[in-house]
């Protein structure tokens, strides 16, 4: 039987996980990486410890499924998006830390360069608002404050991407420099209607174009692999996506109006809009979904920075509950959360607000407040952050959302999913895969590899789903998201 191999490299760690013919997950580990804050509101990884501990995961996943390397297929990634490394071509080392999508140091520069001409042109060509989320003001941020990091740019020698640019590089044994649609759309770099990184964005963040990999479709054949228990088969490493887009891709949103919910650290909200982008004028964001072959599907999108990092806060920083399984037993025990609201600002808000400078408020307590409002509040604060993002959608493309297909590990939490459908007014659909990145970056790299020999083989491989439907009165639905949103007025500073 082939196989084909995830590599899911997230924002807490990295998941091999091994898929057969019928998409069903054989087996899958996981390897922790360190989260690093040097100031408030910075966050790195070390770029070196990820490539490591993929290579652990990837080895270790084999062996511990007990498959033969030759019976794998392929070897595909999904990434979490928008983190960037820079690295030096002659040496293969990065320059410094990577900087993590969530972090917010280049808020400076992007107000720096905060004007309406350049906000109208950012947005235009890359149907992305300009703020320090995406990757282009990290990559500027590296160049000028890390010594000698602008020198060597300009002289040739360093080379910058996203997570899914430095993997490639390192597994295919620092032969490929490449990146592929829906990374580089979130690099607030590349044009999202010419195709190809532009130059008047490069000059704009001042980003040498020498830096940048070549763009190559979604399901490609990016090269052997030249590292790991693979090496020795040269299993090709095929199909690439950024996590969200692998996870609609999973989801099998393939036609226009299709919406998914991943719920991770933070949240993407994304919908199919077909194979002509739109540009939005009221807090999404549009990206490309998927290139297969020549063909190009967008996305509108709406990015959570902070949802099941809140539950983590509440285990590690906290100390509150032992961990994030009790959640749903303690917030189902409590009718409501007493008017407690959780705004989770804990890094910014980012969509529809994109507000990097607000804060974290926990509004509303009282005396009586107990750990299982607290608990609930920072539940409900998942659904309400979906909420706002659904609305927008729905607004802009004048369609409704027939439902909402979601994944994650708080999925499993049906108390969060009910409370999801009850405020959102749509049924929410758990596909009983967990691995939804992962899948769906191993769908692209079998049909790279001929596993697969089209989409309609894909769709029917799709499993059981458990729905859960609205079941609450408009006038309640309506009372506790009016709170939350006056929840958030308190913490915006714009």
């Amino acid at each position: 039987m082939p196989y084909i191999l995830s590599i899911d490299q997230g924002t807490s760690g990295t998941k091999a996980v091994l898929f057969d013919e019928t998409g069903s997950l054989v087996h899958r580990h996981n390897e922790n990486h360190g989260q690093f804050y040097p100031q408030p509101g910075w966050v790195e990884h070390d770029p070196v410890e990820i490539f490591e501990k993929t290579c652990q995961a990837v080895d270790a996943c084999i062996k511990e499924a007990g498959v033969s390397p030759a019976g794998v297929k392929a070897v595909s990634i999904s990434n979490q998006r928008e983190t960037v490394v820079v690295w030096d071509r002659r040496t293969g080392q990065p320059v410094y830390p990577a900087v993590v999508w969530q972090c917010s140091r280049a808020e400076n520069i992007c107000r720096e360069l905060d004007t309406p001409g350049v906000r109208k042109i950012v947005l235009e060509k890359t149907g992305l608002v300009l703020s320090p989320y995406f990757s282009a003001a990290k990559v500027k941020w590296i160049l000028d404050y890390v010594e000698g990091a602008r020198e060597a740019a300009e002289a040739g020698w360093l080379m910058a991407g996203t997570i899914d640019s430095w993997l490639i590089y390192k597994l295919t044994g620092g032969r490929v420099h490449a990146t592929e649609p829906s990374n580089a759309s979130r690099t607030q770099l590349y044009n999202i209607h010419k195709r190809c990184w532009d130059r008047e964005l490069l000059e704009l963040f001042t980003i040498p174009g020498s830096m940048m990999p070549e763009v190559m479709p979604s399901d490609s054949i990016f090269g052997p692999l030249a590292v790991t228990c693979l090496a020795d088969q040269s299993t090709p490493l095929a199909g690439v996506l950024g996590d969200s887009q692998a996870a609609l891709f999973g989801q099998q949103c393939t036609r226009p109006g299709m919406t998914k919910v991943t719920y991770g650290t933070g949240s993407s909200i994304m919908r199919n809009i077909g194979a002509k982008p739109y540009i939005s004028r009221e807090g999404l964001v549009t990206s490309v979904g998927w290139q297969l072959g020549d063909d190009l599907t967008y996305v509108a999108e709406g990015n959570i920075n902070c949802s099941g990092a809140a539950i983590k806060w509440l285990v590690d920083d906290l100390e509150l509950i032992p961990d994030s399984k009790c959640t749903e037993a303690l917030a189902a025990g409590v009718k409501d959360t007493e008017g407690v609201y959780l705004v989770p600002a804990f890094v910014g808000l980012g969509a529809p607000y994109w507000d990097s400078d607000a804060r974290a408020a926990l509004v509303g307590m009282t005396r009586g407040t107990k750990k299982a409002h607290v608990v609930r509040a920072v539940l409900e604060s998942m659904v309400y952050q979906v909420r706002d993002i659904l609305d927008l959608m729905q607004e802009e493309s004048g369609t409704p959302t027939e439902e909402i297909r979601v994944d994650g590990g708080p999925t499993r939490n049906s108390f969060l999913m009910q409370f999801q459908s009850d405020i959102s007014r749509i049924p929410v659909v758990v596909n009983e895969l967990e691995e939804l990145s992962a899948i769906g970056a191993a769908y692209m790299g079998g049909l790279s590899a001929g596993v697969w020999p089209d989409m309609d083989t894909l769709c029917s491989l799709r499993t059981k789903d458990t729905r859960f439907l609205p079941d609450m009165a408009e006038q309640r639905r309506e009372q506790l998201y009016h709170g939350w949103k006056a929840a958030v007025a308190k913490v915006l500073t714009k």
